[in-house]
């Protein structure tokens, strides 16, 4: 369920007393060496704050400067920081996935090692995860150069209106977890600017606030307009894996139809003009884009078709976790599994 943008939260309300006992924070980080000192540092003092059980998962994506350096000195200090390293640059999906499955908090928080997410809003997020599963926020102002805003707000427009879920910012690296979310998550590639569509297609509350954006003031930035291209074609992935996972054919077999159908238009009237008109059509465009038209709809229709076997042959039935939720708290959706405990 996705709540809709009117329903945004209020992003200035921390909470009295925290729902959430442990608190985990996830950092991917390659390249920040000039940031990570004062980051744990911020995050730390606003951890304590919250009177709550804390850690902090720093994931070093292959760094080439003094990061790796600095996180052991900083895992040395605090027992509650927890420091993984990839030999080489993953990705950032593969650097979350792998702090996923390694965090034992009720609330996962992620943000930017670049101090551009500011850890003053971690009370924010969670406040506003009372209510949602998914706190997405929002960066209404930024403080990055045009290069990177305005195919920023392409991007986030686009996947906002192909993927149905109306948020402002999809990519924003400080985003709240409930931990059920975290646990259906499986990442790769790109798939970490989706989450948001990923999470809402599996039946997840998503919303997002407003939060502060700092300008960076060490290292540079690792993304540019070349994301968009990265974007285009990973949206269409996460669009076939949450709507045509399981039915290929509704997807190949509608565009299949589509151009058939278009095909067969145009060798109806090439017939037309041969038949009745005897004109000479063996020259014609129109004859060879109808013949092509016709050819590429069977060709989609024929993969929808073996999709459909292979889903067939290879399908698994899904485990979905169950909805953790109290007696004071109203019952879950029919549509949406609950265990034998809770019921």
């Amino acid at each position: 369920m996705t709540l809709p943008a009117s329903a945004t939260l209020p992003s200035r309300t921390p909470p009295a007393s925290p729902s959430f006992r442990r608190v985990s924070v996830v950092v991917p980080v390659f390249n920040e060496e000039g940031t990570l000192a004062r980051l744990y540092e911020e995050v730390a003092a606003t951890l304590e704050r919250l009177r709550c059980e804390w850690e902090i998962l720093f994931v070093d994506d292959g760094s080439t400067d003094g990061s790796q350096d600095i996180l052991r000195t900083l895992s040395g200090r605090d027992s509650r920081v927890r420091v993984f390293s990839f030999r080489s640059n993953q990705g950032k999906a593969d650097a979350l996935n792998l702090a996923f499955s390694e965090v034992r908090g009720d609330a996962v928080i992620t943000m930017d090692a670049d101090l551009q997410d500011k850890p003053s809003e971690i009370p924010n997020l969670l406040a506003a995860l009372e209510r949602a599963d998914l706190v997405s926020g929002w960066k209404q102002i930024r403080h990055d150069p045009m290069g990177k805003t305005f195919p920023s707000r392409l991007f986030n427009s686009v996947t906002a209106f192909v993927s149905g879920v109306p948020l402002h910012d999809f990519n924003c690296g400080l985003k709240a977890y409930r931990s059920e979310v975290v646990a259906e998550l499986d990442l790769y590639g790109e798939m970490h600017r989706f989450i948001p569509v990923i999470a809402a297609r599996r039946g997840f509350r998503v919303t997002e606030i407003p939060v502060e954006h700092a300008p960076r003031t060490s290292g540079r930035s690792k993304y540019g307009v070349t994301r968009l291209f990265k974007g285009a074609f990973d949206l269409l992935t996460v669009v076939l894996l949450t709507r045509f996972e399981t039915r290929p054919l509704h997807f190949f077999g509608a565009v299949g139809l589509a151009l058939s159908a278009v095909g067969l238009v145009i060798l109806s009237y090439m017939s037309y003009l041969r038949l009745i008109v005897h004109a000479t059509i063996g020259n014609r465009p129109l004859l060879f884009l109808g013949i092509v038209l016709l050819l590429a709809g069977i060709q989609l229709f024929s993969a929808g078709l073996i999709g459909e076997l292979v889903v067939r042959r290879t399908r698994q039935r899904r485990a979905y976790l169950p909805m953790r939720f109290t007696s004071e708290e109203a019952a879950p959706p029919r549509n949406r599994p609950v265990s034998k405990e809770s019921a």
